[in-house]
């Protein structure tokens, strides 16, 4: 299932005050424009609706040949076939993640702004790191900062990508691509545009080099 390379655009689902369909074809549209990664994160909504949107996600991503990760929910990325998983500081633990996952899936870390986490989650198994937030952020305003040299240390001692998250614009993003970031991971910078193929491209643009 690990076939994909992890680079480019790392798109995270913003499903607040959107019907399925609506956040489908939003999905679908920054697909279009050229995500690399595609992470279903969905706060709100009760069980059966997150299955059944993470199974219509999932066929999506293959038609596009996307990742697909689940947010924390182990179980439900078994059941819709997800890639992987990704888990913050207060989700699953990594090593009961790998257990029940086994090798075949992804796990994505958040390492805020230590590297002391980022060398547990790299020595746990890790299949990536996500660092942030860089800049200033809508989705989470109050999140801890973290600044670009943490990603140019991290490129030094881990050989796993790096995500970089948290108000990245096409204007900054090239600074953290510079810094080591192998992904940019995008919420609003997506979905809450008017055209969000057309954002996505901008993104995508920024790793026209590989």
């Amino acid at each position: 299932m690990i076939s994909h390379r992890l680079r480019g655009l790392y798109a995270i689902t913003d499903a607040a005050s959107r019907t399925s369909a609506e956040q489908f074809s939003l999905c679908e549209a920054v697909l279009q424009g050229g995500a690399k990664v595609l992470q279903y994160r969905d706060k709100t909504s009760d069980t059966q609706q997150c299955e059944e949107n993470a199974a219509r996600l999932a066929t999506l991503c293959q038609h596009y040949g996307a990742a697909f990760i689940i947010n924390d929910d182990v179980d439900l990325a078994i059941q819709v076939g997800a890639d992987g998983v990704h888990l913050g500081r207060d989700d699953t633990d990594i090593l009961a993640a790998r257990k029940r996952l086994g090798s075949g899936y992804l796990i994505g870390i958040s390492c805020y702004n230590t590297l002391e986490r980022a060398q547990e989650a790299a020595s746990a198994g890790a299949d990536y790191i996500a660092f942030g937030s860089f800049f200033s952020s809508p989705t989470k305003p109050h999140a801890v900062r973290a600044q670009p040299r943490i990603l140019t240390e991290a490129r030094s001692r881990f050989s796993i990508p790096l995500v970089a998250i948290g108000g990245i614009t096409p204007e900054n993003g090239a600074s953290l691509i510079q810094a080591g970031a192998d992904m940019l991971a995008v919420i609003s910078g997506l979905f809450a545009q008017r055209d969000p193929r057309a954002a996505a491209t901008r993104y995508a643009r920024l790793f026209a080099s590989d």
